[in-house]
């Protein structure tokens, strides 16, 4: 009965079997066509889903200085960032997340308002680590943290200008983060997270793109006479009442940058302190006409010439030249005084009497050739090239001026520059802020036999007889030259700011270190370069000339015995 009740709809059988089969066969075809050809498409819409892709940072390259102590490091810090679609949706927690962050829920509503069509927001960059843990524990949908990189400078304000700093970014605004950002910088990379239900990130997943630190960049600069530099400068700031100061210190025989500082000066470290008028690196960018430093290479051009030695008579009386409508004055008047008088007594008179014998052109070019008029190259930012107008469009009384100082403006790093050829032997070499492992090659500019004779009368300049002998420094010889000029302001030459100068190198005898002070508008102790900025040259040349073990070319004078008779001693 059962069988002929099997057998009696064999059609309706053979449909339902035909029905399931179909079924199957649409299933199948189905789960090949999304599990094999459209795979692509659900793992994407999964990933979306449970994923996301966030930045992957890494930290800036290291700056150092020329014995491997840091002067930039970049250190890990958080950032507390968002899911908004996540954190709209848990607005309770609004008010505690505002209160830890220290802004208001008005804020975040709006930062959510800006990123409506974002899943990514940052909430506050470079947190305290005590503050996101803090942050973490409120467990607000949609936020988590972003490790990133901030920079750390050791040395604070003592090396603020020469350094610089970056933003938020962790991309050079100033000084050689700025000047070697393409170096220093590091390429961020891509990794990605899996999230919650949430919106919350729960674990790294993979690392898409590997993210490439930044490279190290050894500098030139010797901390520790970049501190000593710093400590004398501000020192003398203060004392004098000035307005700025700046001081570079220079290698002699190589051309690198030893120490460079300015006063105001700031600390890169505090941020929420930062003043723009502080940042500019006054040492490449502020410029002064350098006055009697500048009588130097007015006497070289001299001595090349042929016409002059350095016991030349020059006849300074009475004290003052008349050139045109313009009368050239000395402090005193010095009557009879050699070449190497001039130099000595910084006369005015005599420096104008030598320079109107010379060729206009000849003198343009020595002080051409010593880098005046033109920018060192050092790759600081913002340095500028300063002024040296064609001798074509010299009268007498602009040869006369420019002889001793007026009528051309330097920077200090400048006229250290050009005093490194002074130092070297003629040799102009270039100004550098990375450490060099062998000397440059450099070009002479003038003949050796000029520029012994030049440092002889440099020499005088910084003797108990010259304008500089505060600059001396005990068992070394030193040579240089002080300067102080009026300030050239809208209504002509000031009568009450001066800036003062003081340029040299030390040991006379076989130079090892230049160095150039500038003093701008000390108000109080005098104006003077000798009284300005020399002593600050003293000071840094004793350290520094100590510190780097050069050895003195001044032997001590044999202490004088002192007898004492029986009688003579009190009791």
């Amino acid at each position: 009965m059962s069988r002929r009740a099997k057998n009696r709809y064999p059609v309706r059988n053979a449909i339902v079997l035909l029905c399931f089969l179909g079924g199957f066969v649409v299933l199948a075809t189905r789960a090949v066509y999304l599990q094999v050809f459209n795979s692509g498409f659900l793992q994407n819409q999964g990933n979306t889903r449970h994923s996301r892709l966030v930045k992957d940072n890494s930290h800036r390259g290291m700056i150092l200085d020329r014995n491997g102590q840091p002067l930039a490091i970049s250190t890990p810090v958080d950032s507390v960032w968002a899911n908004p679609p996540a954190l709209a949706d848990a607005r309770a927690k609004w008010p505690r997340l505002a209160a830890l962050l220290g802004v208001s829920t008005r804020d975040i509503a709006q930062l959510l308002r800006k990123h409506d069509d974002s899943e990514f927001m940052y909430l506050k960059r470079h947190v305290p680590p005590p503050l996101a843990e803090r942050v973490m524990a409120l467990k607000v949908p949609g936020v988590a943290l972003m490790r990133e990189y901030r920079r750390y400078y050791p040395l604070g304000a003592v090396a603020g200008h020469v350094i610089g700093f970056t933003n938020v970014d962790d991309q050079g605004q100033e000084g050689v983060e700025l000047s070697y950002n393409s170096w220093l910088r590091a390429v961020s990379g891509t990794k990605r997270l899996l999230r919650d239900l949430q919106g919350n990130a729960v674990e790294v997943a993979e690392s898409v793109v590997l993210p490439k630190p930044g490279r190290d960049l050894t500098l030139s600069i010797d901390g520790r006479i970049q501190y000593l530099a710093y400590r004398e400068l501000k020192a003398a700031v203060l004392a004098h009442h000035a307005h700025a100061g700046s001081a570079i210190v220079l290698d002699a025989r190589t051309g690198e940058v030893l120490a460079l500082v300015n006063e105001p000066d700031f600390n890169p470290n505090n941020r929420a302190r930062f003043n723009s008028r502080t940042f500019r690196d006054r040492a490449v960018t502020d410029l002064f006409e350098p006055g009697s430093t500048l009588k130097p290479f007015t006497i070289a051009c001299a001595l090349e010439s042929g016409q002059f030695l350095p016991d030349t008579i020059i006849d300074t009386t009475p004290g003052r030249i008349r050139i045109g409508d313009r009368t050239i004055s000395d402090v005193h008047d010095y009557g009879v005084l050699t070449v190497a008088g001039v130099i000595e007594k910084s006369s005015n008179v005599g420096a104008s009497k030598i320079a109107l014998s010379l060729d206009k052109d000849k003198m343009w070019r020595m002080l051409r050739r010593v880098g005046f008029g033109q920018a060192t190259g050092v790759q600081l930012p913002g340095e500028v090239s300063g002024l040296l107008n064609p001798p074509s469009s010299w009268v007498p009384v602009d040869q006369a001026s420019i002889s001793f100082g007026y009528g051309i403006s330097v920077t200090p790093i400048q006229l250290a520059h050009a005093y490194l050829a002074l130092a070297n032997d003629g040799v102009e070499l270039p100004v550098t802020l990375q450490r060099l492992d062998a000397p440059p090659q450099g070009e002479r500019v003038m003949s050796l036999t000029t520029v012994h004779r030049i440092q002889s009368m440099l020499k005088l300049a910084v003797s108990s007889e010259g304008t500089g002998q505060a600059a001396q420094v005990a068992d070394y010889s030193v040579a240089g030259k002080t300067g102080t000029v009026r300030k050239l302001t809208a209504n002509g030459y000031s009568e009450e700011k001066y800036v003062g100068w003081f340029a040299g190198f030390a040991p006379a005898s076989s130079p090892r270190l230049v160095m150039v002070v500038t003093m701008d508008e000390p108000m109080r102790g005098g104006y003077y370069g000798g009284v300005t900025a020399a002593p600050v040259f003293g000071r840094v040349m004793t350290g520094a000339l100590r510190l780097l073990d050069v050895p003195p070319d001044v032997p001590r004078k044999e202490p004088r015995l002192i007898t004492v008779r029986s009688d003579q001693v009190a009791e």
